[in-house]
């Protein structure tokens, strides 16, 4: 990392981030040879990134490929609106990005750990009831085991760091804006 003063060292920091943020982006390598990235919902259990998809398309063309791919996720915290000073206006976030293999889950047991994990965080209230075994039979879960993970931060400079970290810990409705 370049900006190393800007890793975030607390693995715990990173793992709620990732239970936090909604959105993730996969990064794979398309057939004509550019980074191919798409959004997905996606869920952080055990170590491992979980998400579904079609059974065939793009993304599981690209994995069954190689399977060697990237996956980002990034929680916008708050922007320092300048005055009259273009330069001066700030973006405060946090992010992480995830180097790793993906694999096309088939074991019934391991879909099925995959979509609850899936329900766990989208829909955390339960009600979702159990998985039909058509719908099982036709939704594809990825697992993406983790080879590299590291986590990227900038909540500004010390009078706004107090006031962003106040934020993160009242669970402010994100972004904030400071000013």
């Amino acid at each position: 990392m370049r900006r190393w003063k800007k890793e975030i060292k607390d693995k715990a920091v990173i793992i709620d981030l990732l239970n936090t943020c909604h959105v993730g982006r996969l990064g794979t390598n398309g057939k004509d040879g550019y980074p191919v990235v798409k959004p997905l919902n996606f869920a952080y259990y055990d170590g491992k990134i979980y998400f579904h998809t079609a059974r065939e398309g793009e993304k599981i063309e690209d994995i069954r490929r190689d399977n060697r791919v990237c996956f980002e996720a990034d929680m916008p915290i708050a922007y320092f609106k300048a005055k009259n000073q273009p330069c001066e206006a700030e973006y405060f976030f946090r992010s992480v990005i995830i180097k790793g293999r993906a694999y096309i889950i088939e074991d019934r047991d391991e879909k099925l750990y995959g979509l609850k994990c899936l329900m766990k965080k989208y829909q955390p209230k339960g009600g979702y009831g159990n998985f039909p075994e058509e719908k099982l039979r036709i939704t594809g879960i990825v697992r993406i085991d983790i080879e590299e993970m590291v986590g990227k931060e900038d909540l500004g400079k010390e009078k706004q760091k107090e006031a962003v970290l106040r934020a993160l810990e009242d669970k402010v409705t994100l972004p904030i804006v400071l000013e």
